[in-house]
Formats: structure tokens, sequence, C-alpha cells
């Protein structure tokens, strides 16, 4: 299970190969293809636009996942840290770190066995980092994840895509091999 960071500069690129790996997008050369059995989970700076702000929280995600009974959302939703009340609140009333959750939630609701994330840990509070982090660290398929926490690319990296001068630089290994490679290149 790969759990790849894509570094670059700002302006490299890396959101939008992340949208062209998710066919979100286009390449403007080349192309890119998701095995038939991949089914990508998507999480894009723009996410929390999605969201439904005349809703609960519990319908949010229940919405997405119609098939699924009640008790299932629940537990979902506790692994995100909504619990009790909190499952009512209206999504038009929640912090930025709490959208997050919610999207997340409603992502990791259906079975995919790839993860897509741009930025996933912006607007998070500690607290809620640390669940996503625990979401990834568990999850059974492929994460691809760009993100400016070094905490974070530590704890999960297996391997780096590096975006540089409009090449892919590819290193198999941790956050922090990737780091003292990089070093030694320097």
């Amino acid at each position: 299970m790969d759990r790849i960071a894509v570094v670059g500069v700002n302006g490299a690129g890396k959101s939008t190969l992340l949208k062209i790996v998710t066919g979100q997008t286009d390449a403007s050369e080349g192309k890119a293809t998701i095995g038939a059995s991949i089914d990508v989970g998507y999480f894009s700076q723009n996410s929390l636009d999605v969201l439904d702000p005349k809703l609960t929280v519990l319908e949010e995600v229940h919405s997405r996942v119609p098939n699924s009974s009640i008790g299932y959302v629940r537990n979902l939703l506790g692994a995100f840290k909504f619990s009790g009340d909190e499952v009512e609140k209206k999504i038009s009333i929640l912090s930025g770190g709490e959208k997050s959750r919610v999207v997340l939630a409603t992502i990791l609701a259906r079975p995919v066995n790839f993860l897509v994330l741009d930025e996933p840990t912006n607007h998070l509070d500690i607290q809620s980092r640390e669940v996503l982090l625990n979401a990834i660290k568990n999850f059974p398929g492929t994460v691809m994840i760009v993100s400016h926490d070094r905490h974070f690319l530590r704890e999960v990296t297996t391997r780096v895509f590096e975006l540089d001068r409009h090449q892919l630089l590819v290193t198999d290994g941790t956050w922090d091999y990737y780091l003292e490679k990089r070093e030694k290149k320097v």
C-alpha cells in the first residue's frame, strides 16, 4: 500500500497532476489511465463547496451512501469526531475543519481503494489532523497526497513524487529518506 507524497514548488503543477489522475482535467500531453478495479476518492481544495448548507451532518453523509443504515453513518461520523447531537448540526454553521471532516467521511463512506487528497489538512485543528492521519494509516488502499504538513508526510509517506521543471522524479522510500537523498544532491 503506497502512501505517495506529491511535492514541488508552488505552481509546479501538484494540484493539476491530481486532477489529471482523478479525471477532473485532461493532460496537455500524454495520458493517465486508472485501472478498471480502482475506485477513487478525491478530496480537492474545493471539496467543501460540494456540501449542502441546508442539511445536517448526518443527512449529508447519509445522502452519499443512501443504502447504508443510520447506525453505519453514525459510526463513521464518530470516527471523524462527530458524536451525539453534533451529527444534527447544519453544515452551514460548521467550521472549515468540521466541514473538511464531513467531506472526508463522505469519501470514506464509499468503498474506495485509491484516495487522492489535495491539501486535506488545511483548516484542520490538531485533533482533526490526528483523526485524518489515523484514517490514512489504516486505509487499505493507495493514497496520493499533496500537503505542506511535514509532520503528516513524515508519518505516512512510502514514496515521493517530486514535480521539478516539468519532470516527475520518483523516490521510493520514506519522507526522511527523500529529504536525505535531496540534501546529497545539493
